[in-house]
């Protein structure tokens, strides 16, 4: 049995008791949409807990990916000027008829992707020391980052087969994604190799 360590816990039970929250409210007002997110989060969180004493994960990860983790829940759960969180927009930087940048949704896959590169990395130089310092390093992480990223769009994609009248948006949605988690991870990759210089 895996125990976690007293930092460990504190993030593992303050993830516990906002993925509760909002699994209730989503219950409550028939989002179920969002369920199959909970569920996907729930795994994912479950992968993490049994990898805490292979993965050895820093407290700062675990911080990071469960903010990245009540960023979704509030993003699809909390209601703004009559929409959903992740429809509202922060910055007008571009706006069209079929897309608009930017904003909160574009924000959480950006900071989310950039800490799974991040975590990526930690792990890529924990089980290859000999990487560090290489190309490798922050390459790696960022590429896989992306392929994961592009998983979540094919969870996404599930969730709009599944569920009718889902607000995960269209192909220049898609597309946005994408985009947006390729630029967080890269970022994140930039300032990893910063640190590390400095």
């Amino acid at each position: 049995m895996i125990r976690p360590n007293p930092a460990e816990l504190r993030v593992g039970l303050f993830t516990l008791a906002y993925v509760v929250a909002f699994t209730a409210y989503f219950l409550s007002i028939g989002n179920y949409e969002f369920i199959v997110y909970v569920i996907t989060m729930v795994s994912l969180i479950a992968l993490i807990g049994l990898s805490l004493r292979k993965g050895e994960y820093p407290p700062a990860i675990l911080w990071t990916l469960s903010i990245w983790g009540l960023a979704h829940m509030a993003g699809g759960g909390v209601q703004i000027n009559g929409s959903v969180l992740y429809n509202l927009h922060l910055i007008d930087i571009v706006e069209t008829e079929n897309l608009y940048i930017f904003k909160y949704d574009q924000a959480v896959h950006a900071y989310g992707f950039g800490v799974t590169a991040w975590l990526l990395h930690h792990l890529l130089l924990r089980h290859f020391p000999d990487t560090r310092g290489t190309a490798t390093a922050y390459c790696y992480p960022a590429l896989a980052s992306m392929g994961l990223g592009a998983v979540n769009e094919i969870i996404e994609f599930s969730a709009v087969l599944l569920v009718p009248d889902t607000n995960v948006g269209g192909y220049y949605n898609t597309a946005l994604d994408l985009c947006f988690n390729a630029a967080g991870a890269i970022l994140a990759m930039f300032l990893v190799a910063k640190f590390k210089r400095s």
